[in-house]
Parts: structure tokens; C-alpha cells; sequence
């Protein structure tokens, strides 16, 4: 009679704890869910923020945050262009937020030291135009330029180019 009575308890036992569980996923489960959708809305509305340097440009700073770096010194570079038989003459400058936190931390010298990726990416970008389509389209080129360094230095860091001397031949 003690075994029958001590299953019978532990049967109800087990019975109570099912129905406590059952009760738990249909009032937990949904409130997590929730909180998940608001944790990931919240973090979006965060990448958003860090990403919102891609939308800082020379027309949205004032004159005295931005810096400009030659590149090269100013000295002008020589590219061939896509046609082959043309080549540009090219001196850029680049303009840099001062209120960057990359600008606080290191001034220019990172872009002094890593002035070949700079070079490259010039060299990249205007090698793709003809003759033609550079002298027509020098602000796409410059566009191009700076979205591409924007990717490696960063969208609020780099926020222009500038030719300062553009001949192609």
C-alpha cells in the first residue's frame, strides 16, 4: 500500500510539474520573444548610428573640422587611362574630418605610412575612365575614390577628393 501511495504522489508530482512547464512556455516563450525583436531592433538602431558616417560629407561639416592631406605631397601622379594611349595627370588631395575619432587619435600619420594603399586605390579607380570619360565625369572619378577609402579608413574619417590638377593626354 506504501509503494502504490508513494507512486501516486510521485505521479502527481511529476503531473503538477509537467502543467507548471506547459504554463511557463506559453507565458515565457512569447515575452522572450519580444524582448529578442526589441534587443535587435535596438542594435540595428546602434549599427545605424556607427554606419551614419557615410552620410558625412564636405557639404555637412563647416569649414574649420575639415583638414586636407596631399597626397604625395601635391606632387602629381602619372595613371594610364582604360583607352590605352592616354594617360592623366593627376595631383589629389584628400579632406579629413578633424572631429574624426581616427583624426584624434593619429593626426595624418596613419595616411602618410599607408600612402601606397592611397596611391593604389587612385590608381584603381582612374584606370577604369577613358579620355573622355575622366575629363566629363571627374566627379564621379573623385566620388569612387572616396567611397573606396571610406571602406578602408572609414566613412566619417575620409569625407572628400580632391584633384587639385587633372590633365589626361
Amino acid at each position: 500500500m506504501k509503494k502504490n501511495l508513494m507512486t501516486v504522489i510521485i505521479l502527481a508530482l511529476v503531473f503538477a510539474n509537467f502543467v507548471l512547464t506547459a504554463i511557463m512556455m506559453f507565458t515565457v516563450v512569447p515575452t522572450t520573444q519580444k524582448a529578442n525583436e526589441l534587443i535587435t531592433k535596438v542594435c540595428e538602431a546602434i549599427d545605424l548610428e556607427l554606419n551614419s558616417g557615410a552620410a558625412t560629407g564636405l557639404s555637412n561639416l563647416p569649414v574649420d573640422q575639415i583638414a586636407i592631406y596631399s597626397v604625395s605631397s601635391g606632387e602629381t601622379m602619372t595613371i594610364n587611362l582604360a583607352d590605352g594611349d592616354h594617360y592623366a595627370l593627376v595631383a589629389v588631395s584628400l579632406s579629413i574630418n578633424k572631429e574624426s575619432d581616427r583624426y584624434k587619435d593619429s593626426t595624418t600619420t596613419i595616411l602618410t605610412e599607408q600612402e601606397s594603399i592611397i596611391k593604389n586605390t587612385i590608381n584603381q579607380v582612374i584606370r577604369q575612365y577613358s579620355k573622355d570619360e575622366l575629363l566629363k565625369n571627374d566627379e564621379k572619378a573623385q566620388d569612387e575614390i572616396c567611397k573606396s577609402l571610406q571602406k578602408t579608413y572609414g566613412a566619417d574619417y575620409i569625407v572628400g577628393v580632391n584633384f587639385s590638377t587633372l590633365t589626361a593626354q
